[in-house]
């Protein structure tokens, strides 16, 4: 495979310390793959294999229960999301993995992207774990945006201001074996783009996420824990002037359970990401709830519910 289509696997550490060759397989991710894995983070492995626990702890309660915080009787991402709650690819069936999502609470907010989460009262210790977990994958989320305006020639220090209020939303989605009679137009996830600005995305190491290259072929891409898969989305791609890429993406689902943990990092809701010189005003809340409604079928039920 042509090393233009390779996806860059980086050492932190080193990219910290500004190698050259780091930051420039940076660039390579940033701008003409859209993908990229990291290793050696601050965030360890032991502290990942602890996430994903606690999501599989939850994903095993019966329905009944995990139904006691069901997204779709509130107007908003928080909770959990059964078989079948998204769609994602409009050509395709609603995806068949489920999910749980939290996110950053601002009281009082009229704002989906800000509601209040939704706690199970089951497993023990879900929610510290959750939010522990949560603030350290802001924080490196936050760190490598800085790495990657560097990158671009912007200043490091471009974004520091743009995420103090972030539309970050962390998700455990679990996907089943791909079910016998899933068929053509049945996907763990169908195929897209990611919406917002940067994905911070832990696995438990099975395979099952492909990645679309430029000569058109699906490349499966897999992370174990305490290593990322890092991509970037439409709002990212604008927000650059389309130097930064949105790559597609999917997950057909293979013979084994799959966990993965995304960190959607997004930045705070009035924030302009219009492509840069353009004159024009894009907030960024404006753009992410507009694809939050095509995409949540409890949402599409309801156009305009999440504020």
């Amino acid at each position: 495979m042509a090393q233009s289509l390779m996806i860059p696997r980086i050492d932190l550490r080193a990219l910290f310390t500004d190698d050259a060759a780091s930051l420039a397989e940076l660039r390579r991710g940033v701008t003409e793959v859209g993908f990229l894995v990291v290793h050696d983070t601050p965030i360890g492995a032991q502290r990942v294999q602890a996430v994903i626990a606690a999501y599989r702890a939850f994903f095993a309660l019966p329905e009944a229960e995990k139904a006691q915080v069901d997204m779709a009787r509130t107007g908003a991402n928080r909770g959990w999301g059964g078989p079948r709650s998204e769609q994602v690819d409009p050509a395709a069936n609603p995806d068949f993995k489920e999910v749980f999502d939290m996110g950053f609470e601002v009281p009082g907010s009229p704002l989906g992207v800000h509601a209040p989460n939704l706690w199970p009262a089951r497993p023990e210790g879900f929610r510290a774990t959750l939010e522990g977990y949560y603030a350290e994958a802001r924080t490196l989320a936050l760190r490598l945006l800085g790495a990657i305006a560097g990158v671009l020639g912007a200043d490091p220090a471009f974004f520091d201001d743009k995420f103090q209020a972030p539309m970050a939303l962390l998700r455990g989605n679990a996907y089943p074996p791909r079910p016998d009679w899933a068929g053509a137009r049945d996907f763990g996830i169908g195929a897209h783009t990611d919406y917002g600005c940067l994905t911070l995305l832990a696995t438990d190491g099975v395979p099952g996420l492909e990645v679309l290259l430029r000569d058109g072929t699906w490349l499966p891409v897999q992370a174990a824990p305490g290593a990322f898969v890092i991509n970037f989305g439409e709002m990212l791609e604008m927000w650059s002037g389309g130097r930064v890429r949105a790559t597609p993406h999917r997950v057909i689902g293979g013979p084994e359970a799959r966990i993965s943990v995304p960190l959607f990092f997004n930045p705070s809701p009035d924030v302009n990401v219009a492509p840069p010189g353009s004159g024009h005003t894009i907030r960024a809340v404006d753009h992410l709830q507009r694809r939050f409604d095509e995409t949540y079928v409890h949402l599409q039920r309801s156009p305009g519910s999440a504020g």
